[in-house]
């Protein structure tokens, strides 16, 4: 299912919206519509919190079903909030927009290229996935870029036909390219997902909801 939906009137709720298989991350002033929305979409349960004492969840949580990696910023009553639902790393890292650094789904992460070694493998502890790094369409931020589900990955339009086919190799599901919110390219800004469906930014053109439909599988 997909519902067209928006943060308070912004249509890019990615940045501010996360969700996995189970439960969805949204902000405390969040509109009832926008947690309907989500609710209904992908099937999952919502919960209210903030990270680093902001909104951007979207931006600063990383996550599938078996982990989540955050923000370095994120408080400890915070991570405790999400750690009653699955394991949680504060990541070790200048390159802390984990949201924007981590592409991942329940079979693969694909991380920003300049984060430590160490940090990678503690990711690959947490998230229970192959991690491997690298850059999609010349942006080290794959996180923001893309994103995946256990269906498929939606990419950003420049991404090359040589990329999306290690995305396809390394996820192990199908990924093409599309645009959302009227031809915005940084794709994840602009939409929650999972494997049931999805909660995307109002603006939104029929033929780019067509394309969400094809990548991801929703139809």
């Amino acid at each position: 299912m997909m519902k067209l939906s928006n943060y308070n009137g912004n249509p890019y709720i990615g940045v501010y919206c996360v969700a996995n298989e189970f439960f969805s991350l949204i902000p405390f002033d969040s509109s009832k519509s926008l947690e309907q929305d989500i609710e209904e979409a992908l099937g999952v349960q919502v919960e209210r919190c903030s990270i680093a004492g902001t909104n951007i969840l979207g931006s600063l949580v990383a996550m599938n079903s078996y982990g989540a990696v955050v923000t370095n910023m994120a408080s400890q009553e915070e991570i405790k909030a999400i750690s009653k639902r699955i394991p949680v790393y504060r990541i070790e890292d200048k390159l802390n927009a984990t949201g924007n650094n981590i592409l991942v789904n329940d079979n693969a992460a694909l991380v920003h290229p300049e984060i430590g070694k160490k940090v990678l493998k503690k990711i690959e502890k947490v998230l229970q996935v192959e991690v491997v790094q690298g850059v999609l369409a010349g942006h080290k931020t794959v996180g923001s870029v893309c994103i995946a589900t256990n269906k498929g990955v939606l990419c950003h339009p420049n991404t090359r036909k040589e990329e999306l086919e290690m995305i396809r190799s390394l996820f192990k599901v199908p990924a093409s390219i599309g645009t959302l919110n009227y031809g915005a390219p940084i794709v994840r800004a602009c939409l929650v997902a999972n494997s049931r469906g999805a909660a995307v930014g109002y603006k939104s053109t029929p033929i780019e909801l067509g394309r969400v439909e094809d990548a991801l599988g929703l139809i």
